[in-house]
Formats: structure tokens, C-alpha cells, sequence
């Protein structure tokens, strides 16, 4: 395949092998594999570790159940360069995701066979998140200096299933040594992130009575009391848009959106639906923790259903499904932030911090006091879209972007 005109033909071919491999969620092993070659091939520090069921299962972000977490053979790995005296200086770990999402019917080429267009790269896992991975791996390999300490570039499994390898490495450090910050090569246009949204995951259930549609007044139809229910949850929604507050939110509308992206009712048209399933995701600002929101939304449900003699007799189920995000926020006095921003700065970019309405990996590594930062090439608004791509000048922009923030932190004395 003929490479835009003017592009590292390395690089661009790195990229394009990673994109081949199809690596839905329980499906990284191969391409995780071919990393490992590759670091072993650039004299890399090869390191592999996989996630513990029982011990995700304990973590409030994961489900109870077992059977719910797929882990067996899907190994998360990393590639760790040494300079100088590594015990001497701080470690930075430069982080991605091997896993995608699956890819639609809707695309105009096929989305794992990588196409350029110009300067643009089309492939599912072009912006979110192979590009930066590969732009982290770039970025280390090209250290060169008069420095002490270690870059350790990770290539995670699951994070589309709520950071499985990710949370295995901050549970339990995969590494025989510490880790003083982070840098997650999510895409971010190029922005330094400080701050990521969580997410609750609800599952409401309403009962109601079947009839013939020709006498639906002798059933209860869901139908009326899931759009009141809804309704005060959007008013709910417009409440807290209004009253929690953050500086990083102020440029978004909805800082703190709900979702139901799924509703199913009824199962035949000339019945009343008695039954109905919903499934809503909810936005969890930084600062609040996911279980302070919940009670929030489960106590504005129960007014709803108290307030209506049917619900009151039939309370509604609203549990927990899949996974929880907490939100995440690092401090931008920390030296990773600095390094970042210095580096910014130096490229003519723009290094203002942000806080983006999605989760990542990073709220991880915070919670297990790993100040870590998202950055990265491409856009969020191409994540899980048909035609994803990603701008090849981004990328170029982030090796060295990645490459001079490394170098500045492993500079610094570790505090």
C-alpha cells in the first residue's frame, strides 16, 4: 500500500500493521504478541501481565459476578527503556489500549485495512487508540541523553471493558520497581487532559400488566410511567447541570449528561407492554464519587414511584450492570503536567488543561497515586464512529511532543 507522500515510512508502517490486527475486546493476543517483538526488536525491557478475576470482582468499578469479566488470554503488556542510573530518577510510564470496538457495517472501506486519504489515516483504532499507542512507542525508542531513570510504554487489554489490564497494573504494579507518573495516549486533539468524567451504569425495570390491545384499559402499560420516570430524570440531569460545578466543565452545555441508550418494551403489537428494560448511562462530575450519585438518582426515582399508586405497588428495579467509572483529576502543579505543558509551549501548541466528558485508564493510576494525564492525537468525536481516522501531522506531532515531555520529566529530581 503507497504510504501519503512525504510520511516516516517506519512509523506509518507500524501503525498500519497494528490497525490489521482485529483486536475487539478478548481479542488483543495477537497484536500484543507482535508488540512484544517489536520492543524486544528496539531493545525494550519486555514485560506481561494478565488481570485476576477475584480481584477485579473486589473493585467497586467491575461486576460482582465472575462470569461477567472475560480476562484468560488477554495479556497486557510493556516495554521499559533504562537511562542512565534508573533507580536514580523518577519512571515514566507512557500508556495505550490494543482493543477496539467493533466495527459497524456502515464504513465506506473495510475498517480493518488501514486506507490514506491525503494526510489522513481510516481504520477502526486509528484515533482510539492505535495511533497513540504506536506514537508512545516511537517516542521512547527516540530518547536519547544525559538523563537517570525509566520510560515504560504499556500496551493494555480491555479498556474498553472498563480498564481490565489497566486496573490489574494499578492493583497489583506488574513492575519490580515504582512508578512516579503517567501519560494515557487517549485522543485528545493534541490537548493536555487533567481531568476525566465518570459514568454509572443503571438497569431499570418496570412491571405492568398485559391486556388486548382492543381493551388495553384493562392492562397497565409501562409506557406512561417510564416517560415520567424519564422525565424527572432529565430534570434531575438539568439540576445538576446547574448546580455541580467544575472550571474544566464550563464550556460543555450538559457537563453531566444522561443516557438511556437502550429501552425495551412489549413483545407484540396488539398487546399492552408489561414489561419494560432500560439501560442509562450517567455522568459522574470530578469530585463526586459514583456512589454518591447513585443515591442521588435512586432517591429521585422513589419520589417518582411513590407519588403514583401503580409504582408504589410495583417499585421499579434500578441496579447496577457493567462497569463504573469513577471521575479522575490530577493537580497541573504536578511535574508530569508541567513536563507536558513545557513541551506544549516549546512546539507552539496549545497547553491548556481540559476536562473531557469520557472515562480512560488514567482513573486507574490516579487512585493508585500515579498522577497521570491524558494526550494524545486524533479526537474523541472519531472514537467508535464509522470512517475513524486519524490526521497524520497529529501524529508526528505527538511522537515528538511525547518524546520531549519524557525527556523533560526524567530530567527532573524525583521529589
Amino acid at each position: 500500500m503507497e504510504h501519503a507522500p512525504g510520511l516516516p515510512d517506519e512509523l506509518a508502517a507500524f501503525v498500519e500493521r497494528l490497525l490489521r490486527f482485529e483486536t475487539t475486546d478478548g481479542n488483543e493476543q495477537p497484536a500484543q504478541e507482535w508488540l512484544v517483538a517489536q520492543f524486544e526488536r528496539r531493545g525494550f525491557e519486555v514485560y506481561e501481565w494478565e488481570a485476576d478475576t477475584e480481584t477485579l470482582v473486589a473493585h467497586p468499578s467491575f461486576p460482582d459476578d465472575p462470569d461477567a469479566l472475560s480476562v484468560a488470554q488477554r495479556p497486557s503488556v510493556a516495554g521499559v527503556r533504562e537511562f542512565g542510573d534508573p533507580d536514580a530518577g523518577p519512571t515514566l510510564v507512557l500508556n495505550g489500549h490494543a482493543d477496539v470496538v467493533p466495527a459497524s457495517e456502515r464504513w465506506s472501506s473495510e475498517p480493518f485495512e488501514p486506507t490514506w486519504d491525503g494526510d489522513r489515516l481510516i481504520a477502526r483504532g486509528a484515533a482510539d487508540m492505535k495511533a497513540g499507542l504506536a506514537a508512545c512507542l516511537f517516542a521512547a525508542a527516540s530518547l536519547e541523553g544525559e538523563f537517570d531513570g525509566r520510560i515504560v510504554v504499556e500496551s493494555v487489554a480491555g479498556e474498553e471493558e472498563g480498564g481490565i489490564g489497566a486496573a490489574a497494573a494499578a492493583l497489583a504494579n506488574p513492575y519490580p520497581f515504582e512508578r512516579d507518573a503517567a501519560i494515557v495516549a487517549e485522543p485528545t486533539e493534541l490537548q493536555p487532559v487533567i481531568a476525566t468524567e465518570g459514568s454509572l451504569m443503571k438497569r431499570l425495570r418496570l412491571e405492568g400488566r398485559s391486556a388486548h390491545a382492543a381493551t388495553r384499559w384493562h392492562g397497565e402499560s409501562v409506557l406512561p410511567h417510564f416517560e415520567r420516570i424519564r422525565a424527572a430524570l432529565c430534570a434531575l440531569e438539568r439540576e445538576r447541570a446547574e448546580r455541580v460545578t467544575h472550571p474544566l466543565y464550563d464550556r460543555f452545555e450538559n457537563p453531566w449528561p444522561v443516557n438511556a441508550g437502550v429501552v425495551r418494551a412489549g413483545n407484540w403489537a396488539s398487546s399492552v407492554p408489561a414489561e419494560l428494560l432500560a439501560e442509562i448511562r450517567i455522568g459522574v462530575a470530578p469530585g463526586e464519587t459514583v456512589e454518591t450519585v447513585e443515591s442521588e438518582f435512586e432517591t429521585r426515582l422513589q419520589e417518582v414511584a411513590s407519588a403514583d399508586e401503580w409504582l408504589a405497588a410495583h417499585p421499579p428495579e434500578f441496579e447496577r450492570f457493567s462497569v463504573q467509572f469513577e471521575p479522575a483529576e490530577v493537580d497541573e502543579r504536578e511535574p508530569v503536567v508541567d513536563a507536558l505543558r513545557r513541551e506544549l509551549r516549546y512546539r507552539g501548541l496549545d497547553d491548556e488543561p481540559v476536562g473531557v466528558t469520557y472515562g480512560a485508564d488514567s482513573r486507574h493510576y490516579v487512585a493508585a497515586g500515579i498522577p497521570t494525564v491524558l494526550f494524545g492525537p486524533g479526537s474523541v468525536e472519531q472514537a467508535h464512529h464509522p470512517d475513524e481516522y486519524v490526521e497524520w501531522p497529529d501524529v508526528l506531532r505527538a511522537v515528538r511532543v511525547l518524546a520531549g515531555t519524557a525527556e523533560r520529566f526524567l530530567q527532573t529530581a524525583r521529589s
